[in-house]
């Protein structure tokens, strides 16, 4: 649907769309409401409290290595509304597609106010947006992912749009820390020094013409001296088409206010220009604002910061990335971002509620000084790893003292095989390209500490330390060192019973104790793996597992010993160990590459990293490697996707190479033909990629 509702709204036309209903879940707009020239609306009930069903933001178009946009852009009553039935009479309907009917008739009302014969010279779908989210009154209480500008106001629309001149604006305007809940999740952690950079990532509205352009970057004016501790790059559209752009905010607290404790604020700024209308000789142009009241605390104690691995996650689109449990039938693919702010955004309160700071990596391991964190935190993560990444890793472990909690997921080739389906609305084959989790990746990054995940997969109830959870489709630890501590439980095994097909708890099946969390010692840090993420991800929970992740914690950052978890009695005394034929293997009829941001790709710190080594390899590393490839494919190219913002000018094929199987990466993909259709756009279209990619 991308590129015709671009060509939609390029030629003048107003799109409004229904935001989805998938709520409460966070990070799960639906298509094309989430686009940035598309009016997007979620529902409220009449007392003016967000649906459950209403699809929550951020956008996940800029996710593992950006940040979302504010989704929706307005909420209208959408609960229990009357309408028409199809024969008589009226009745009661709920949802956002019952909302945005309600928000396309305000339209059709404030595009009345414009005198016919100057609709088109006036009216664009720039111009309407800004109306009505500049007039929307906001609602105490929801945050901005589930309410946007707030309940749309047809008469304070109708007030700026009558007296409107075509400018440029910024939405949102105001990026507050001292206004909670809306302002969440930025205002639930304040700034400090020597943290990855906070980005914000707001729209661009050219309500002056289809096209604009900004020539110059943006500046940021402080509003006192204190502001001079912010230190702020851009990320924006160069070319603004159509209508809408992005202007992406990376902010840090330079090193002097490692001790500052307080407020501050100013505005940001940035000019638009676009072509003179019919008529006009002069260019258009427009200075537009965004203002900034940030709060900012001293740098925290290193064991209180957890940093959240984002760069090795992957997400649909565009490729077919199963869901991560297999109980859940009717929500095939893992779509919600899996971001610290869509479906891991509970587990994000209650770690600020305990007292951590959790900061985003969204670029490799190398791109990180692990002096400065007590754990890095690995969660349900897809991608393959650099062999700089596996090596800095385990120095950061065993001579930095950095902690390392790994929480996987299932990961069958035999289960994937049988998830495979046919596709009507592409017409082509769709196969799991990996599964819940990318175990022989993770096995490779583990692999210089002794441990290995299996290709179990193991559901089941159990209690650890007095909290009941649930197992669903979890892995099981094969490898361990001796010396750490397993705890081992009684689960059925599904991974040969054909999950997709068939209830888990057939009573065929038979329950054996299997490993599944692991905490060790070695060198100066320590480690804890956890063989399920389902218990932190909201999307599909069954039971959370809360306590355990901050006992874990505890542990990786502070070497506090939970007396249930370093019982005596699950202290290894021989190690766990699975031989190279028994651990999990990669698939062998996909190619992976496509997907990943590191086979075929260049090691590179990205704009989500401290800006000291934005466009480096990274801490300690000087030397620019090669990229990481698994045999049987050339490297394809995809160029500037969706999600990308780097130069990719000078892109090369690398030859073909094989490895042989005593290799570091021994596990092989041979080439076939790939299951998903190519994405191709026209080339009227270039403008549009330039000012959507990217954040």
């Amino acid at each position: 649907m991308v590129l015709q509702v671009w060509e939609i709204t390029a030629n003048n036309i107003i799109m409004v769309s229904a935001i989805g209903n998938d709520g409460p879940l966070y990070g799960t707009l639906n298509n094309p409401a989430d686009q940035s020239d598309v009016i997007g609306v979620g529902g409220i009930d009449y007392s003016d409290h967000i649906a459950s069903f209403s699809s929550r933001g951020m956008s996940t178009w800029e996710i593992p290595h950006g940040y979302g946009r504010v989704k929706p852009d307005v909420v209208a009553y959408g609960r229990e509304i009357m309408g028409s039935k199809i024969s008589t009479g009226c009745k009661s309907l709920s949802g956002t597609s019952v909302a945005s009917p309600v928000v396309a008739g305000v339209v059709c009302l404030l595009v009345s106010i414009i005198p016919e014969n100057k609709r088109k010279e006036i009216l664009n779908p720039a111009i309407m947006k800004q109306a009505l989210v500049e007039g929307a009154a906001k609602l105490a209480g929801p945050n901005m992912y589930e309410q946007g500008a707030g309940r749309v106001d047809l008469l304070e629309s109708y007030e700026i749009l009558k007296s409107y001149q075509p400018r440029a604006s910024i939405f949102p305007s105001v990026l507050d820390y001292t206004d909670c809940p809306y302002s969440w999740p930025f205002c639930l952690q304040p700034l400090y020094a020597g943290a990855m950079p906070v980005i914000f990532n707001a729209t661009v509205l050219n309500g002056m013409g289809v096209i604009g352009y900004v020539h110059s970057p943006p500046i940021w004016h402080p509003s006192n001296e204190e502001g001079n501790l912010l230190s702020i790059r851009f990320t924006y559209s160069e070319v603004i088409w159509p209508w809408t752009g992005y202007l992406a905010l990376h902010m840090q607290i330079k090193e002097e206010g490692a001790h500052f404790s307080g407020v501050i604020e100013g505005n940001v700024t940035v000019r638009v220009h676009s072509p003179p209308a019919q008529g006009e000789r002069a260019v258009r142009t427009s200075t537009c604002a965004l203002k900034l009241k940030l709060n900012v605390v001293p740098t925290p104690p290193r064991s209180k910061r957890v940093l959240w691995d984002q760069f090795h996650s992957i997400k649909y689109p565009p490729g077919y990335i199963p869901r991560d449990s297999l109980d859940v039938r009717n929500d095939i693919l893992d779509w919600h971002g899996d971001h610290l702010h869509t479906n891991f955004h509970i587990m994000f309160n209650m770690l600020r509620d305990a007292g951590y700071y959790i900061e985003t990596l969204g670029s490799p391991l190398t791109c990180f000084d692990a002096s400065q964190y007590g754990t890095l935190l690995m969660v349900d993560l897809e991608d393959e790893y650099f062999q700089e990444e596996i090596e800095k890793l385990r120095d950061d472990v065993i001579n930095t003292g950095l902690g390392l909690a790994v929480f996987a997921e299932w990961y069958n080739v035999d289960t994937m095989v049988k998830m495979r389906f046919f596709d009507d609305n592409t017409r082509s084959w769709w196969t799991p390209v990996t599964g819940g989790a990318n175990i022989p990746a993770l096995n490779d990054l583990l692999a210089p500490f002794g441990i290995a995940f299996g290709d179990k997969i193991l559901n089941g109830d159990f209690s650890i330390d007095d909290e009941q959870s649930r197992y669903a489709s979890g892995t099981d630890i094969v490898r361990f060192p001796r010396g750490g501590y397993v705890h081992s439980f009684p689960f059925l095994d599904s991974s040969e019973s054909g999950a997709t097909q068939n209830l888990l708890l057939n009573s065929g099946m038979n329950k054996a104790d299997s490993p599944i969390l692991g905490l060790l010692e070695v060198g100066e840090g320590r480690i804890a793996v956890y063989g399920d993420s389902n218990c932190l991800d909201s999307s599909h929970m069954v039971t959370n597992c809360y306590r355990l992740l901050r006992k874990i914690l505890d542990f990786t950052g502070s070497n506090i010993k939970d007396p249930v978890l370093f019982s005596k009695s699950v202290k290894q005394v021989m190690p766990l160990y699975e031989d190279d034929n028994h651990l999990s293997s990669r698939r062998t009829d996909v190619n992976f590459s496509m997907y990943s941001a590191v086979l075929g790709k260049d090691l590179i710190c990205r704009t989500d990293s401290r800006f000291e080594v934005w466009g480096t390899k990274g801490y300690n590393l000087h030397v620019r490697g090669r990229n990481r490839k698994l045999p049987g494919y050339d490297v394809i190219d995809l160029g500037r996707g969706l999600n990308s913002t780097i130069d990719t000018s000078n892109s090369r094929r690398p030859k073909f190479t094989e490895k042989n199987k005593g290799d570091y990466f021994g596990n092989r993909y041979l080439g076939e033909q790939l299951d998903v259709p190519e994405l191709v756009a026209s080339q009227w279209l270039v403008p549009a990629v330039i000012a959507i990619t990217g954040w």
